[in-house]
């Protein structure tokens, strides 16, 4: 009879056995994996390392004297942080509240900030092979926010940079 820690032990030895690693390592072709989801008619992606966590959006405290793109502050687990209508803030136009909405919770200096987005779609995986101009999708404020592009199933992804967004002097300066 082994020990509950032997157990976990042989487990863990077994189960890294069987590991099929990612496709580089497999053999696959080199790729980008990154959150997706709509904004608008955009379809977008963001790495990981981007997003700290994805919610449903809490009530907003409106902020007095914020911009028409700033929906307030929330309350998250105690965390008091702005919440942003992303698609007021990259098209001038206010995003419909539904129940499929979801709040991205992203770091930035000073603290964090939600951003409010129309769809998670979920993880995607795309081939370096499939990397395409990312034409359209860059037009207007989203100009220096995509610098690439995936075609995948007739569908071009734009690969959107959250940092690239918190470093934007009107991101930044959400009073009026």
């Amino acid at each position: 009879m082994q020990s509950a820690y032997g157990y976990l032990c042989d487990l863990d030895a077994r189960s890294l056995a069987h590991v099929a690693g990612i496709p580089q390592e497999a053999g696959g072709r080199s790729g980008w994996r990154g959150l997706a989801y709509r904004i608008g008619h955009r379809l977008l992606a963001s790495s990981f390392d981007d997003v700290a966590e994805i919610l449903t959006a809490p009530p907003a405290t409106p902020v007095p004297g914020g911009q028409n793109w700033l929906l307030g502050l929330v309350n998250v687990r105690g965390n008091l942080m702005p919440l942003v209508d992303l698609k007021m803030f990259l098209e001038g136009e206010r995003t419909v509240m539904h129940e499929n909405q979801r709040m991205l919770t992203i770091r930035q200096e000073g603290g964090d900030v939600g951003v409010l987005i129309d769809e998670l779609v979920g993880q995607r995986a795309f081939d370096e092979a499939d990397q395409t101009d990312p034409g359209a999708l860059t037009d207007g404020r989203y100009k220096h926010l995509i610098k690439r592009a995936f075609k995948k199933d007739d569908e071009t992804w734009g690969v959107f940079d959250f940092d690239a967004l918190t470093r934007t002097p009107e991101f930044r300066r959400a009073a009026l």
